[in-house]
Parts: C-alpha cells; structure tokens; sequence
C-alpha cells in the first residue's frame, strides 16, 4: 500500500502547521509520497482542520467538496479542530476518514485500511485527552514552528477550543530540548514556541513556561526563539525580564486583548482586566522601548454597543501597541456566547473591523517609523520580488534588501529605513 500519494491542506494556527508538518514527515518516512500541487488527482488527502471562526469552518467544507466533485477517486481524510466538533458531523459521510484533534497522529495506523476492498467510513475521534503529541513544522528553512504545548482549561465564552482540543497539557522540557536540537540541525535559525495556551505550560515535575525558556537558551547554533501568543494574566515580570537580558528571546509580544470594555471581557470571561493589560504594556515598554507588542481584539461581542466598542478604540489608541489582529465576532455552536442575547448585525460588526484594521495600520506604520535608522538583525528569508529580499527584525518588523542568493537564510546587520507604501522597510546591509 506505500508508495501512495497525498496532499496535505492546512487551516489555522501555527500549531496546525506544526502538527501538519510531523504528520508529512511521518507518512514520507512509511513510504508514502507528498505532492507540493493545489489540487490534483492523488490517492488521498489530508485536511487539517480549524473551528475558531465560521469562516475557517466553512473553508474546510469547501475543500472537501471541491475534491468530491473533481477528484472523486481521491480518499479524503478529514481531523482537527472542526473534526472533533459535534457540526462536524454533516460532512462525516463526505471523507472516508475522520479523527479528532487529540488522535490524529493516529493516521498512520489507519491510513493502509482506507484502499482495503471492503473498507467503510471510519470515525474514530475518541481519543485520550491526557496524550501530548509532539511536532513541529520544517516549511521554511529559516524559521520552524515547535509545538510545546496544547489545550486549554480557560473556557471562555466564544471559544471552540477547549471542546476540540481537550484539557491543557504540555511536553517535557527534555523532548522539547531534544526537537530543538534536530531543528537547528536542518541549519533553521528562528524557533517560534507554539500551542494553544503556551503561557499555561506545567510539566509533571513542576516545570513553567519560564524554566523551559531558560533552558531552550542554552541550545547550541539556536539563534533566536519567539514566543507565540501568552496571555496577559500569564506574561509575569521574570518572563519579562528574561526577554530583556536574553541574546536570544526575541523582543516580540503577541498578547490577546480581545476588548478593551471590562464589561466585555468579563462577558467573554477572560482572566484579566484592561488595567492588568495596560500594566503588561507599559512595563515592556519601560524596559524595552523598541519592542514589538501585537494585540488581538474581537469586535461584535454580543452586547457591544457603540459605546463600549469606542471604549475599546481610546483604550487601544492610548497604548503603546505596534499592531492589531482584528476578527469579527464568530458565533460557534455549544459556546455560552452563542445564547447570549444582543448578537450584532454582520454589516456592524464587519464596520467596526475595519474602523481598528485601520487604527492597527496606523499603529504599524508609527510603530516602524520610531525604528527608523535603528541598527538591527534581521533573518533574511524568502525572495519578495526579482531585486529584493525578505526578512524579519528581533522585534518583527518586516525589511527589504537587495537580492543576494548568498545571504538566505544568513542573520545580517541592518540599518532600518522608513515603511513604504507597503508596510515594509527598506534596510542597508551593514558589514559589522
């Protein structure tokens, strides 16, 4: 049965793409054949889906009718998020396979049975909710995903999460210690930490987050590490400070806000108030005048009226933020949101996203202009156009050199220039 190919369609965080990444490694090591194409005639597909929103739902469902319909002797194998939920259930008899989002490493162990003569539809989503699969993403040579932990006991009100994913839980500080290692061995500079709720990594020994930076710090030929979204409640002052002193965490924050009404976030049920928020910032800022901090904010809460939500734009636009991740309310089946009353007309919610894009444009673009001829490292990446490359400061802000194949994925000194009409900075590579 080896020798069969797939494709492999990714929705989602960063995480998915980890745990994507693992999943083609693992089938290619069995004899099984990747294919980098869209879409084309394979043996089977692999889709990994995501449930945070309705769009990312429906984009999953549109996927799996678009192979029916064109590619119908394809096999589709369907896990994930949307997959471990109960709405997944109308497409179930559209895949040949579905398994959750805590099992779906399982695949290999299933995966011959799909082109058995009498093979029927499988749905195989009980899982144990206490197992930790590792990964992480090898995508680009220049930055790998590591996923060192997954779940989350936070329960808030609009979120899906919990229900697909299961409890919080993490891996050990050793394996994770141990798949760095193999990272930087495939010459990739830039670790991202990835999971659902990173702030919240506990190991059985009573290891936190903080004690897994430390020790990832001492890595050999690991030049950067990022952290991917904390909470606030979870952004302590020893973390804070480590990033400060660090030659390799990276000054890059991604703290979710979701509003900045506290009658909002305690609708949302979040663990925090504005205050507490407004703290985090100002304290990096007074300790790291140049880092990067990145809120994501939900707009058309149920019951955000006008005036809350313009509660949030001054409590935004006083703050120190570099840049926004905005998203429209999405109502998700099961969620204690999903019944509350006051749900916003679409046409306001997608007005009120646009009004905070355009104040996070604003945030941006102040934010890469007070880093104007500031001396950076930058990892070069990806080509953007014939005479350019790309790549990414410490503290995340986008920059563009000339083209020279030479320098890919080479850490380089630069001298920031202002943003373009693009949102990108020129830099002039500096030989020091």
């Amino acid at each position: 049965m080896r020798n069969k190919t797939f494709i492999i369609k990714t929705f989602g965080c960063k995480l998915n793409f980890s745990e994507s990444s693992t999943i083609s490694r693992l089938l290619s090591e069995h004899g099984y054949i990747l294919l980098k194409d869209n879409f084309s005639s394979v043996d089977f597909y692999i889709i990994n889906s995501c449930a945070v929103t309705e769009i990312a739902e429906k984009k999953c469902k549109q996927v799996i009718r678009h192979i029916k319909k064109h590619y119908p002797q394809s096999k589709i194998i369907l896990l994930g998020c949307f997959s471990s939920l109960d709405n997944a259930f109308p497409v179930a008899d559209q895949v040949d396979l579905m398994l959750g989002s805590s099992n779906k490493m399982e695949i290999l162990t299933e995966i011959d049975n799909l082109f058995a003569e009498n093979y029927k539809h499988k749905l195989i989503r009980a899982s144990d909710e206490e197992a930790f699969f590792s990964s992480y993403s090898i995508h680009e040579r220049t930055r790998s995903f590591l996923k060192i932990q997954d779940g989350c006991d936070y329960f808030c009100t609009y979120c899906t999460v919990p229900y697909a994913r299961g409890k919080s839980r993490s891996d050990t500080i050793n394996n994770i210690i141990r798949y760095a290692k193999e990272i930087v061995a495939n010459n990739v500079k830039e670790i991202v930490l990835s999971g659902v709720n990173i702030g919240d990594f506990k190991t059985d020994k009573g290891e936190n987050f903080l004690d897994l930076l430390t020790e990832l710090q001492k890595v050999e030929h690991l030049y950067r590490i990022r952290i991917s979204s904390i909470e606030p409640n979870l952004l302590t002052e020893d973390i804070i400070n480590l990033v400060l002193n660090s030659d390799k965490i990276l000054p890059h924050f991604h703290i979710p806000l979701q509003s900045g009404s506290n009658e909002i976030l305690s609708k949302m049920k979040r663990r925090y108030t504005r205050e507490l928020f407004a703290d985090k910032v100002y304290e990096i800022k007074a300790k790291m005048p140049y880092a990067c901090i990145v809120a994501d904010v939900i707009v058309g809460f149920p019951g955000e009226t006008e005036a809350l939500f313009e509660e949030t734009c001054q409590f935004i636009s006083s703050l120190p933020l570099s840049m926004l991740h905005v998203f429209p309310y999405s109502k998700r089946p099961n969620t204690v949101a999903a019944n509350m009353d006051d749900h916003l007309p679409n046409t306001c919610k997608n007005k009120r996203t646009s009004l905070l894009i355009e104040l996070s444009k604003q945030k941006k673009y102040l934010f890469y202009n007070e880093n104007d001829q500031q001396i950076s490292k930058v990892l070069i990446e990806n080509k953007i156009e014939n005479e350019y490359l790309s790549g990414f400061t410490e503290n995340y802000i986008r920059v563009k050199v000339p083209y020279d194949n030479a320098i890919i994925n080479e850490i380089k000194t630069v001298k920031i220039q202002k943003a373009d009409e693009n949102g990108i900075c020129h830099a002039e590579l500096l030989e020091l």
